[in-house]
């Protein structure tokens, strides 16, 4: 079973990840060459602490980034991107949580980047992710489940230097249904870290 639970975690992230690969060449096509040839796309990470909703206690973990922000359409839809995002919180548990406790979570969305300030970029974002979470509650046969998670968040970036931008991200992400659907989870909290835009964002 526990074979099974991965495979099909493995395979839902595989077929997320395919389909945001395929959709970004399909936005390059519509994209004016100028801005094409400038690869609107950044790549980043960072060191994550959350809240997980579990007993007491936060834990730690890593979080990648993969942000596409063309210009499509109006000036107004200038700052609409889309953002692939991977987490993996499992470190700095308290003795009150499950030693096993694990959130993974993979998947992407939408995100909205204000770009009036020349090195300060607000944004909000909307992530659907792919979860997979570890846990005890007494069942030896019921340590592991699998959830559509849904995320809002945002926060800044800033530019250090050149083409390296700081992040500072905040995230309230929802497991529905969790445990055999008696209640759900609401892990929320922050990732600090850094970007590397392959191009250049323009300012409106």
């Amino acid at each position: 079973m526990v074979l099974k639970r991965i495979f099909a975690f493995r395979t839902k992230s595989a077929l997320a990840a395919l389909l945001l690969t395929l959709a970004f060449p399909l936005f390059g096509q519509v994209i004016p060459s100028a801005t094409a040839a400038g690869r609107p796309f950044s790549a980043g990470g960072g060191f994550s602490n959350y809240d997980v909703d579990w007993a007491h206690g936060r834990m730690d973990g890593a979080t990648i980034w993969i942000d596409w922000h063309g210009e499509l359409g109006p000036a107004f839809l200038h700052g609409l991107g889309i953002e692939a995002e991977a987490r993996d919180i499992r470190f700095g548990g308290s003795s009150s949580q499950p030693t096993n406790l694990r959130y993974d979570t993979a998947g992407g969305g939408l995100i909205y980047s204000y770009r009036r300030y020349r090195n300060f970029r607000p944004y909000v974002k909307a992530i659907v992710s792919q979860g997979s979470l570890d846990f005890q509650i007494g069942d030896p046969y019921y340590t592991h489940d699998t959830r559509i998670v849904y995320a809002p968040g945002g926060g800044v970036d800033y530019r250090i230097f050149g083409h390296v931008w700081a992040r500072a991200d905040y995230e309230y992400q929802v497991w529905p249904d969790l445990f055999r659907k008696q209640n759900a989870l609401d892990p929320q909290g922050f990732t600090v870290g850094a970007l590397y835009n392959f191009g250049s964002f323009r300012r409106h």
